[in-house]
């Protein structure tokens, strides 16, 4: 990229990015606020307003704050099932926007932030790979000019396959050769293909007369906002607002944590939960403070920022600077702007996101695959809040099925050192005469011990010429009641048998539950290490 005079080449790529960014923003912010049945103005001031908040609490480098699809969607949903005059709904939309802000802050306050840890690295990929499908469907009918719509993904494609024959000739023809500049634009050179794009469709839209040709235009913008007053509302209309406010700061949530963290992920950045929530908490009070809409960090914007070469936020500050003028200066020329053409903007944002890269990894080691595959299918079947909630309890299952089915180890001493390894996996460990070494490989808890002390018993039992179990708590640093429970009834099995039993690696934490519980030889007798039970075994024996 060639050097601006007077401007650092890192701050000039990121307010070129800026500038391309911007150009995606302002025609789907429209787009969004027509999803929603608001005029297109609530979605351009909650792009500011939200934008100029995050910027000064956020951290993301590459978030872009403003209306989402998926909570346009539910917006508008929500206001379907809403009486009254538009003006009244108008009111009831600003009122669930700052109920939104108002979730959030709780749960910044609350430091609640620490929940979307169950939120695993590969539900965020399947995420990332399923919501760009999605929204790239949801972009198709704009790209062939039909007028389609529809909440459920799959109803929208089989629609878009049934409607096939009437798309028109003139979008399509449109959207694909903007789709290819983009593309080839974005891979051949680094200039701000967006913007050359946009600049060639205004260019287009004043030489030819496309509504006669069936292409529709991004439609009137107008900033105009009734002056900010404070609904006179019933208790039970108030009530109904927060059930409502409730499913879009969920989806919201979910939207732009999983945007944010899969782009940090993929960059090597660091960012906290709570402070992310505390971000959005102000974007959405300052977006109702203008009578805005409910906003998040959009996949398609961030990963058009990300794509564009933004490396600071610089360039979020610089596409606010530029949709704030454009709105106000350039708001005919944009009005005019076809449909198919911001279609392929952000279709073309999406593309990098669907490398199978991320997801063939998984396969690769052999971990978390499916996982992430289901939540691929939750995000396009069911959509996003649902589909991610879907992988979310999938990956949470999993992890309880491994606690709860955990592999034992019988260990072995390796030469004449202090390390006990698996047996299983290192030939040269050999076994301690009279003596059986266990290893449970996860936390011993209510849904495991039972099982995996009743494993080692059997084994322990089945092995003539032992007289001493050591039992290796190295995975546990705490018992719960359960687990004290199974140690004591092991105890039990094993001295019926003529067997005694010795605990290894055990934490103090353990010690004292065990003492608590009135286990005070196996508290007492616990050693720290193996090696350390093995001799404590021996000398006993050399004793009698």
């Amino acid at each position: 990229m060639k050097t601006v005079p007077g401007i650092p080449p890192r701050i000039a790529m990121n307010i070129v990015a800026g500038l391309s960014v911007a150009g995606l923003m302002l025609p789907e912010a429209v787009a969004y606020a027509g999803i929603a049945g608001l005029a297109p103005g609530r979605a351009i001031v909650a792009a500011l307003a939200g934008g100029v908040a995050y910027a000064v609490l956020g951290r993301s480098r590459f978030a872009i704050i403003g209306p989402t699809s998926s909570s346009a969607a539910i917006l508008a949903a929500a206001l379907a099932t809403l009486p009254g005059s538009p003006a009244e709904r108008g009111a009831m939309a600003t009122m669930m926007v700052a109920m939104v802000g108002i979730m959030f802050a709780l749960i910044a306050a609350f430091r609640l932030g620490s929940l979307s840890s169950f939120i695993a690295r590969p539900v965020l990929r399947g995420f990332a790979f399923g919501l760009a499908i999605n929204i790239i469907i949801r972009q198709l009918p704009h790209l062939l000019g039909l007028k389609l719509a529809s909440t459920s993904t799959l109803v929208l494609l089989a629609d878009i396959v049934a409607s096939l024959g009437q798309a028109n000739g003139a979008s399509l023809a449109i959207g694909l050769v903007c789709l290819a500049l983009l593309i080839g634009l974005r891979a051949t050179t680094r200039l701000p293909a967006v913007l050359i794009v946009l600049l060639l469709g205004v260019a287009a839209s004043r030489l030819i007369d496309l509504p006669a040709l069936g292409v529709a235009p991004v439609g009137p913008i107008d900033l105009g906002m009734a002056p900010w007053a404070l609904p006179d509302f019933g208790f039970a209309r108030w009530s109904h607002l927060v059930q409502l406010a409730a499913p879009l700061t969920l989806i919201l949530l979910a939207e732009s944590w999983g945007t944010v963290r899969t782009l940090a992920l993929r960059h090597g950045d660091s960012l906290s939960a709570d402070r992310e929530f505390g971000a959005l908490a102000g974007a959405n009070l300052l977006s109702a403070l203008g009578q805005g809409m409910p906003v998040g960090a959009g996949f398609s914007a961030a990963a058009a920022n990300e794509s564009a070469g933004a490396t600071s936020r610089i360039a979020a500050i610089a596409s606010l600077i530029a949709l704030a003028a454009a709105a106000l200066l350039a708001g005919p020329a944009i009005e005019a702007l076809p449909a198919p053409l911001l279609a392929a903007v952000v279709i073309a944002a999406l593309t990098h996101s669907l490398s199978p890269a991320p997801l063939s990894r998984l396969f690769k080691v052999g971990r978390d695959q499916w996982i992430a595959l289901a939540a691929v299918a939750g995000v396009i079947l069911f959509g996003v809040l649902d589909g991610m909630l879907i992988a979310v309890a999938l990956s949470i299952g999993a992890l309880l099925y491994r606690l709860s089915h955990p592999a034992v180890s019988e260990l072995g001493r390796l030469g004449d050192s202090h390390n006990f390894v698996d047996r299983s996996r290192h030939v040269e460990a050999r076994a301690v005469a009279g003596v059986a070494i266990f290893r449970p490989n996860a936390p011993l808890f209510f849904a495991n011990a039972e099982q995996s002390l009743g494993s080692i018993a059997a084994k322990a039992m089945a092995r003539p010429g032992d007289t001493d179990v050591v039992l290796s708590l190295e995975e546990s640093d705490d018992l719960d009641s359960t687990a004290l429970e199974a140690i004591a009834e092991f105890e039990k099995q094993l001295n019926a048998k003529g067997l005694s039993l010795h605990l290894a690696r055990a934490h103090d934490r353990v010690r004292d539950v065990l003492a608590a519980a009135g286990l005070d030889r196996l508290a007492r007798g616990a050693s720290f290490s193996v090696a350390d039970a093995v001799r404590v075994v021996e000398e006993q024996r050399s004793a009698q």
